[in-house]
């Protein structure tokens, strides 16, 4: 099983930490299920950027970004070279280091 490893981030998990989680699951859900509140608006439909991540190793062992979560990732905060939509990004048997971004866009949470 993957180990994601998460870097610490002020208000989901300020002492980093990691985790495993079997292939085939979104990033986004492994860190649900494991405690870990990122943001997922539109219920991980791919409909927003609220889950974006930042896959500092093992970017290459995820699926291939399709067209819309690319569409998606162009409205988030701090977008980089090797940004996910953490909803989209699917664990292969590699292991991962993310970054959760400092902000994110939810016009739902920022009551706009």
């Amino acid at each position: 099983m993957p180990i994601i490893k998460i870097l610490p981030h002020a208000e989901y998990c300020p002492e980093g930490t990691e985790i495993s989680a079997p292939a085939g699951t979104s990033i986004c859900e492994a860190l649900l299920e494991n405690g870990i509140k990122i943001e997922h608006a539109c219920d991980m439909v791919c409909a927003c950027s609220t889950c974006h991540v930042i896959v500092r190793e093992g970017y290459a062992s995820l699926n291939a970004p399709e067209e819309t979560e690319e569409d998606m990732l162009d409205k988030a905060w701090g977008l980089e070279p090797n940004s996910r939509l953490s909803c989209q990004a699917i664990l292969a048997q590699k292991n991962v280091v993310v970054e959760i971004p400092k902000y994110s866009v939810n016009h739902a949470k920022e009551l706009h």
